[in-house]
C-alpha cells in the first residue's frame, strides 16, 4: 500500500517574500550600475571598472532570477507533478555563467592596468559612491537573508551568496580608491584581480549548489536519519526503510517505506501512514512525503545501516562534485 497526502504549492506569503526578494534585487543592480558608471567614467579606476561591470551582471542575473522564480513559484501541473522549483536551479547556473564572465572581464582589465598604470580622478565621487553600494547592499543581504531563512529558496540563496561577494568587492574597491588617493595607483588594479579571482570563486560556489539539486543529491545525513527517526518513533510502526530524498525548489521529496504488522487493517495501516507523515511535516515543513506501507512478513532481514560511512559518501560525492566543477 502507498500513501501520501497531496500538499499544497508554495504558500502565498513565501511566494510574495521571494517575489518581493527578486524585484529588490534587481532595481539595486541597477541603481548601483547607474552610481559606478558615472563614477568610473570621471575616475578610470579599474576597481570601480570593477564594480561597474559586476554590477551591470548582477542586473542581469537578478532578472533571470526574477523569471526563474516567477515560474518556479507556478502550482504543479499534469506535465511537472513535483511543480516548477528545479527553474531556481537552473537559474543558479545562470548565475554562475553571469558571475564568471564578469570576473573574467575585470582580471583582464585589471592586468592591462597594471602594466599601463594611469592617475586616477574624481577620487572623492568614487569613495561617495562606494559607500552607498555598501549601505544599499548590507540592505539587500539582510532581507534576501529574511527569505531564505523562510522559505529556503535555492536562487535567493544563490542570488545573495553573489550579493556577498559583492559586499566584499565594493569593500575592497573602497580601500583600493583611498589608498589611490596617497598615489598608490598600482593597488587599484591589484585589488582588481583580486576581486576577479574571489567572484570566479563564488560563481563556482553557486554552480555546486545548483548543480547538487539538479542531479538530486540527498538531504544531508542527519536530516534523513532524523526522519527515519521520527517515522520509527510513531506507536505501532515496526521499523523503516528504503529512505530517499531529493530537493526542488523550495520543496523537500521524501520516500520511504514503512514496516507493519501484516493483520494489521487497512484503515489502521492507512492511519500509520499519516501518522509518519505528519510527524515528518510538523518537523520539516517544506517536505512532502510519500510513504509505502509493507507487512512485515515479507521484510527481509537488513544489516544496520552504516551510518558513519553513509556520512563519508556523502561528503566524499560533493568533494567529487566541487572537484569536477
Amino acid at each position: 500500500m502507498q500513501h501520501t497526502r497531496e500538499r499544497k504549492g508554495v504558500s502565498a506569503e513565501h511566494a510574495r517574500l521571494m517575489r518581493r526578494a527578486t524585484r529588490l534585487a534587481l532595481a539595486v543592480a541597477l541603481t548601483l550600475a547607474a552610481c559606478k558608471a558615472l563614477a568610473w567614467w570621471l575616475s578610470g579606476s579599474v576597481s570601480l571598472l570593477a564594480g561597474l561591470t559586476d554590477s551591470l551582471l548582477d542586473g542581469a542575473a537578478s532578472l533571470l532570477n526574477l523569471l526563474a522564480v516567477h515560474y518556479s513559484l507556478r502550482p504543479a501541473d499534469d506535465d511537472h507533478r513535483y511543480g516548477h522549483g528545479k527553474a531556481e536551479a537552473l537559474a543558479g547556473l545562470g548565475q554562475g555563467a553571469f558571475i564568471s564572465v564578469s570576473a573574467i572581464l575585470v582580471c583582464v582589465q585589471g592586468v592591462d592596468r597594471m602594466l599601463h598604470p594611469q592617475p586616477l580622478g574624481a577620487p572623492t565621487l568614487g569613495i561617495a559612491v562606494m559607500l552607498l553600494s555598501l549601505a544599499l547592499t548590507v540592505a539587500l543581504l539582510m532581507y534576501q537573508r529574511h527569505v531564505v531563512r523562510e522559505t529556503g529558496s535555492t536562487a535567493i540563496r544563490a542570488d545573495s551568496l553573489h550579493y556577498r561577494s559583492d559586499l566584499l568587492l565594493n569593500s575592497s574597491i573602497l580601500v583600493a580608491l583611498v589608498l589611490a588617493g596617497y598615489g598608490l595607483e598600482r593597488l587599484d588594479a591589484v585589488f582588481g584581480i583580486a576581486i576577479a579571482v574571489y567572484i570566479f570563486w563564488s560563481a563556482l560556489s553557486i554552480v555546486r549548489e545548483a548543480g547538487a539539486v539538479l542531479m538530486d543529491t540527498e538531504l544531508a545525513p542527519e536530516i534523513s536519519e532524523h526522519m527515519h527517526q521520527l517515522a520509527c518513533d510513531v506507536p505501532g510502526v515496526v521499523g523503516c526503510h528504503d529512505l530517499r530524498t531529493r530537493v526542488s525548489g523550495t520543496r523537500w521529496f521524501v520516500q520511504m517505506h514503512l514496516e507493519l504488522p501484516g493483520e494489521l487493517p487497512l484503515i489502521e495501516a492507512h492511519a500509520l501512514c499519516d501518522a509518519v507523515e505528519t510527524a515528518i511535516h510538523s518537523h520539516y515543513p517544506r517536505a512532502e512525503v510519500l510513504v509505502h506501507a509493507d507487512p512485515l512478513e515479507v521484510v527481509k532481514p537488513r544489516p544496520p545501516e552504516p551510518t558513519e560511512r553513509h556520512k563519508k559518501d556523502h561528503v566524499a560525492r560533493r568533494g567529487l562534485f566541487s572537484i569536477l566543477l
